[in-house]
């Protein structure tokens, strides 16, 4: 990660090509339905579910997502790496399905999130 972070002995880490290096949101375990009834992270899902992700660290070729943005991705196809005791997952921009950040408010049609 260029910005903060390193490797375990604090040597610092440089995302290269088109990688990411997101830390997965906390509170993507445990959810609500509309009901309020609590739904475990084990609990069996009909589709797929994707994650949402706060950017920590960007390769130089990376062209549509900046440090602190936040990410969609499939949380099945991802690689996981521990840091310092926390862990992060590594992806390819490709991987990314959207991204969510303040910036995108004047430029970018879509939804808000």
């Amino acid at each position: 990660m260029t910005s903060g972070g390193g490797a375990g002995d604090g040597t610092p880490i440089r995302m290269l090509h088109d990688r990411l290096l997101v830390e997965l949101d906390r509170e993507a375990g445990e959810r609500r339905s509309s009901g309020g009834i609590v739904i475990p992270a084990t609990a069996a899902m009909g589709a797929k579910r994707l994650a949402w992700s706060r950017v920590v660290g960007v390769g130089p070729q990376v062209r549509s997502v900046e440090v602190e943005d936040r990410v969609l991705f499939d949380p099945d196809d991802r690689a996981e790496v521990e840091v310092h005791g926390d862990t992060y997952v590594v992806l390819r921009e490709r991987d990314v399905h959207a991204v969510a950040a303040g910036r995108l408010g004047d430029s970018a049609t879509g939804l808000y999130l």
